[in-house]
């Protein structure tokens, strides 16, 4: 085994298909081909599954992989602080449900870790497609929540895809709306003073079911509801059409300005908010500094 062969893994894993990632290492698609199978053999373990439709990690591939990107970090710390070699660009992902907060605590990572060279990813997707993410090592971490409601659906499926939710806070449901709706001045709103405004919900596309929503009470009829793929078309629709949206309550002045407010909504619910990760794979650098920054962000 060579640091050359785990970092060759590493690469294939983060594009997910050999040709891409042998462009991105200028070698040949054969050479990087054959270098992943003498690991393989050498190793004893099946990292890729490989079809007619690309490649994925086996199971045994992303532990693997989790221990792999563990030695290339640390070997990179070694040449740089012995070696005065230029670090090699640093990757990271997050999937995340659409939270100001996991992105005031991204932007904190870049600031903080980001060297001259980086790849990372943030993505701002469906619930469904967070838990896939993770399970695939596209993203080493994945933002989400639980309740009473959806606990034993979201749980079930991290179980069996070896994830792990560690819970970063637990919330009171809130109601975002803009500063100049009606409703903005009352300590608390009900869910009856609500039924004249339009319901914004993110859409969950082909998994659109309750327990994937990102919205609690999402069983609840609506007389006017409108659904949306972004964060930003969601405020716009909040200020522009005095909808509303239940959410945890946490928001940043800083990225969203000061037209959308939290308002406390008056329901026995509460919001548990956390992240997760591959079970058996300890996080990088990277990923651990961003659970910090998360901490921070949701002001732990």
């Amino acid at each position: 085994m060579t640091l050359q062969q785990l970092k060759y893994v590493i690469e294939v894993a983060n594009r997910g298909s050999i040709n891409e990632a042998a462009k991105r290492l200028f070698i040949s698609q054969p050479s990087l081909s054959g270098a992943i199978k003498d690991l393989e053999v050498a190793m004893g373990v099946t990292i890729f599954e490989r079809t007619n439709k690309g490649i994925s990690l086996t199971k045994e591939g992303v532990e693997f992989l989790g221990y792999a990107r563990q030695v290339v970090e640390q070997a990179e710390l070694l040449e740089g602080r012995y070696m005065n070699a230029k670090p090699s660009p640093q990757h990271f992902s997050v999937s995340t449900q659409h939270y100001a907060f996991a992105v005031n605590a991204f932007v904190s990572l870049v600031q903080e870790h980001g060297h001259e060279e980086y790849e990372m990813s943030l993505r701002e997707t469906k619930t469904y497609e967070i838990i896939e993410d993770v399970k695939s090592m596209r993203s080493e971490i994945g933002i989400l929540y639980v309740n009473e409601f959806n606990g034993k659906v979201i749980n079930k499926l991290l179980k069996s895809a070896n994830l792990q939710f560690t819970s970063l806070f637990t919330a009171k449901p809130h109601v975002f709306i803009s500063i100049n709706n009606p409703l903005a001045k009352q300590k608390m709103v009900t869910i009856e003073e609500l039924q004249d405004y339009p319901y914004l919900s993110f859409d969950q596309g082909e998994y659109n079911s309750f327990h994937f929503s990102e919205e609690i009470l999402s069983t609840l009829s609506r007389k006017k509801s409108i659904l949306v793929n972004d964060r930003a078309t969601l405020f716009n629709l909040l200020i522009g059409l005095n909808g509303y949206t239940i959410s945890t309550g946490v928001l940043s002045s800083d990225l969203n300005g000061n037209e959308i407010i939290p308002v406390p909504l008056a329901i026995e619910e509460t919001i548990n908010v956390g992240w997760i990760a591959q079970r058996n794979a300890s996080l990088s650098i990277l990923g651990t500094a961003y659970v910090e920054a998360l901490k921070r962000a949701v002001g732990q």
